[in-house]
């Protein structure tokens, strides 16, 4: 058997452009993918499921100096590759329809992105999209929130931009390859991104930005993110097709109406009337993402004034710091009688600093 590892074969396939479909049915039939580099043709030509034009790439460039020249590439380029043998694959990827064999990468990964929400757009974004999509952006990075966009002119730009500003992280997917600079007027937000969050691709180097490509990338951009947030789009755009991907996948969708008039409004106005989230607030998408609820109170709790709160007060609204609490579990932890921890809930309310969600539960306002 050959020095290279599984990984190194998915990768050598993926630079070939053998379809996702293709190498996963060559991992569910080879016990031991690196087979495909030995084993007699005619053999590999009866693996069940194989397209006939694929099998013709494998066998043509199946010498292992090939496989050496790929990797050095990506070295070259600084471009780094995790597969899906790998133990530290993204686990949101696993449950997508066609998940990528293979992500090239530029940055790191981190812990945080686990909370990752997409913010994409229409490319030629007005200046209400534009405010509204640094207003959501910040709050959002004000959460703790990865915003993953695709690096597009317009709406993915500004959300990008927004999210470092504010020294949050950002993770960019690509319809082409890390190579490749696209759009060239956003050469340098991508090297932003590189040192500051992620640039992804699920194409090998030397891939162009080609129309058919991006489609396909959105699904990466929806299969990342817990939900999808749409600023502006007209009624056939790429950023619909990113919330339906979002909507096969069982991930929230919300949409910022806008102007019946505007053609930028078209597709967003739609996504609501066919039962996407109006996104209004930074609330309604905190009241769909429990972290974010738990985070935003714990947000609040930490920047509450005290300066005009009694030390009854302060001990009744420390009591909340974690959550809702019911009432009695309020007197138990401040030890106060029930009387006085009633009394002084009211008074908490009527100052705004509390909410009664149900019949005497409250929580941080």
């Amino acid at each position: 058997m050959n020095r290279y590892l599984e990984r190194d074969i998915l990768i050598w396939l993926n630079s070939l452009h053998i379809s996702n479909s293709s190498i996963i049915k060559i991992i569910s039939y080879f016990s031991d993918i690196r087979e495909i580099l030995e084993i007699d043709s005619n053999i590999l030509y009866k693996t069940p499921g194989l397209n006939e034009g694929h099998i013709k790439k494998i066998v043509k460039n199946r010498e292992v100096q090939k496989i050496g020249e790929v990797l050095k590439q990506l070295e070259d380029n600084d471009i780094k590759a995790i597969t899906s043998l790998d133990e530290d694959y993204p686990a949101s990827l696993n449950y997508i329809y066609d998940k990528p064999p293979v992500i090239y990468y530029k940055g790191n990964f981190e812990a945080e992105d686990e909370l990752s929400l997409a913010i994409v757009g229409a490319r030629k974004a007005t200046a209400y999209g534009k405010w509204v999509c640094e207003k959501f952006t910040k709050e959002l990075v004000d959460l703790g929130v990865t915003i993953v966009s695709g690096l597009a002119l317009g709406i993915d730009a500004i959300a990008h931009k927004t999210a470092m500003e504010n020294g949050g992280r950002t993770i960019a997917i690509l319809g082409n390859g890390l190579d490749v600079k696209y759009p060239t007027r956003n050469g340098k937000l991508y090297d932003e991104i590189t040192e500051n969050g992620l640039i992804m691709s699920e194409f090998p180097i030397g891939t162009q930005p080609l129309a058919y490509n991006f489609p396909q990338r959105n699904r990466i951009i929806s299969g990342l993110s817990r939900a999808v947030i749409v600023i502006e789009a007209k009624e056939k755009s790429g950023s619909l097709i990113t919330a339906h991907h979002a909507l096969e996948q069982g991930k929230d969708v919300f949409a910022v109406p806008g102007n019946i008039n505007s053609i930028y409004s078209g597709g967003t106005n739609k996504l609501i009337k066919d039962g996407a989230f109006p996104l209004l607030s930074i609330d309604d998408i905190i009241e769909e993402i429990s972290d974010l609820k738990l985070r935003s109170m714990n947000n609040k709790s930490k920047n509450l004034d005290y300066l005009d709160l009694s030390e009854t007060e302060i001990k009744i609204v420390s009591a909340l710091k974690d959550g809702p609490v019911h009432s009695d579990m309020i007197v138990y932890k401040t030890g106060l009688d029930t009387s006085t921890v009633i009394s002084i809930l009211t008074i908490l309310e009527l100052k705004g600093i509390i909410k009664e969600l149900t019949s005497r539960t409250f929580c941080i306002s």
